[in-house]
């Protein structure tokens, strides 16, 4: 019988991560941002961590959702202060393009990554904290929650990590630009508003609301959600031409597929389909 992952490379995928915690339970991974003293700020290793792990995920087969939040009374407040900004200043123009290059390509396997990622945004979500909010799939918050795009406080340009690529597709450009320009905070209630978050419950709800969500993509047509994540992201950048043909040929495919031939079955049986994800 052949392995669920038939092309398996010398390369060992990874075993435990040191810069966030993951608990894997029913094919949900819960993955949590755990430096709470320090309001969750993200360190260049735990960013090299995630950038990683969003490129693993797709071969690894552990996981059919992905659950991202934070520990304490914060999602995350950014890159740290000191241990990040206080070293940029030190780095040549080489160095800064390296780390510059590798915040992004946090998003760009965040985005790529075909498993859906739901954020579980409890408290402040600043700076890179809100770029990762942005790049899930769902975003879930509270009345607590904040985000605040912070980059023009701190003497940088707002389009940050990819910020002037997804939160105009989110808002609308004249909401992404005053959001974007001032770094003004946008609270739970208004996230939800103004299409920045999905919806807003009580704290004491928020992972049990995300996990609902992971579990109704974990119990679903999986190939089906997951090839509709990648034709929003391809689509974004594609004219209506090619985006017409791209669901054309994709969805040939999927009428090929066991899940569509179950679901006539359980149609006519009068039952809940049986999902394959094949």
């Amino acid at each position: 019988m052949k392995p669920k992952i038939p092309f398996k490379a010398s390369a060992m995928l990874t075993k435990s991560w040191q810069h966030f915690d993951v608990q894997i339970a029913d094919r949900v991974m819960t993955l949590t941002l755990n430096r709470p003293d320090k309001l969750n700020a993200i360190t260049f290793e735990a960013y090299a961590d995630l950038r990683d792990l969003f490129r693993e995920l797709p071969h690894a087969d552990i996981c059919d959702a992905v659950v991202i939040t934070g520990s304490g009374r914060s999602f995350c407040s950014g890159g740290d202060v000191n241990e990040i900004i206080g070293e940029l200043i030190k780095m040549d123009p080489r160095e800064l393009l390296e780390f510059t290059r590798m915040t992004c390509e946090v998003i760009k396997n965040m985005r790529e990554c075909p498993i859906p990622v739901i954020g579980a945004i409890n408290g402040t979500a600043a700076g890179a904290g809100a770029v990762i909010a942005i790049a899930c799939d769902f975003r879930i918050v509270t009345p607590a929650t904040k985000f605040r795009f912070l980059f023009t406080n701190v003497g940088l340009s707002g389009g940050d990590m990819g910020t002037c690529y997804l939160l105009p597709k989110l808002v609308g450009l004249g909401r992404a630009t005053e959001i974007l320009m001032f770094g003004d905070p946008v609270a739970g209630e208004q996230a939800v508003a103004i299409g920045l978050a999905n919806k807003c419950v009580a704290p004491e709800d928020l992972l049990t609301e995300a996990h609902a969500i992971a579990t109704r993509i974990t119990t679903g047509p999986i190939l089906a959600l997951q090839t509709t994540k990648i034709l929003l992201t391809r689509e974004a950048d594609m004219s209506l031409q090619g985006a017409l043909e791209l669901e054309a040929v994709t969805q040939a495919h999927l009428m090929q597929t066991k899940d569509h031939s179950e679901f006539h079955r359980a149609f006519n049986a009068g039952e809940k389909p049986k999902w394959s994800g094949r």
